[in-house]
């Protein structure tokens, strides 16, 4: 299908959890570069039965899983809102997307949308479209999803990459890779410096 794993050092599946619309998206990392693997949405409108739409949402990002096998799962944390129904829907999508996960062994990495913003646009308070437009620019994809959650969830894959990216924000510059990194920051990953 043009999809090669190997290519790459490491993938990572970025996820926006939602109760009608789930994005994802998935980089590839050679050395110190990223690369667009996909971006998508799940559609879960048509269930009017929320555990219907868990269930959905458990079967797809496991179907996504075994399709691409990303090494590191980033999810988007929900930010708190006043209603708490739709809070706590929120929530339990969340949580089946991150047993999705656990259930094949993923680790799984959870950041606040002001992180993910900030970490994609250099602003904490950018808004949804800044975001998206900066993932075209990074990404050079042709046209801009017709959903932002897409662009959500490819910017928590990004924001993910930059945690542990020696360069930072210039994610596609530099000829440092994971290994390297490893040996030079031990401390960051719990390990002691040889």
């Amino acid at each position: 299908m043009g999809y090669d794993k190997s290519k790459y050092d490491k993938i990572i599946l970025g996820i926006d959890p939602g109760t009608n619309i789930m994005g994802y998206g998935l980089i590839g990392i050679i050395g110190s570069k990223t690369e667009l693997i996909s971006i998508g949405i799940i559609k879960l409108s048509q269930f009017d039965n929320h555990a219907l739409k868990l269930k959905h949402i458990f079967d797809r990002v496991t179907s996504i899983i075994v399709q691409y096998v990303p090494d590191e799962v980033a999810l988007e944390a929900p930010f708190f809102g006043k209603n708490v129904q739709s809070m706590l829907k929120l929530g339990r999508a969340q949580g089946v997307a991150i047993a999705a996960s656990l259930a094949k062994d993923l680790p799984v990495f959870e950041y606040s949308p002001r992180k993910i913003k900030q970490s994609v646009t250099g602003k904490g308070t950018a808004t949804k479209e800044q975001v998206a437009g900066m993932l075209k620019q990074i990404f050079k994809f042709d046209a801009m999803p017709q959903n932002l959650d897409a662009t959500d969830a490819l910017g928590a894959a990004l924001c993910h990459f930059n945690q542990f990216s020696p360069k930072g924000f210039g994610v596609n510059k530099g000829k440092n890779n994971w290994a390297s990194f490893i040996k030079e920051n031990p401390k960051k990953l719990g390990g002691k410096k040889k």
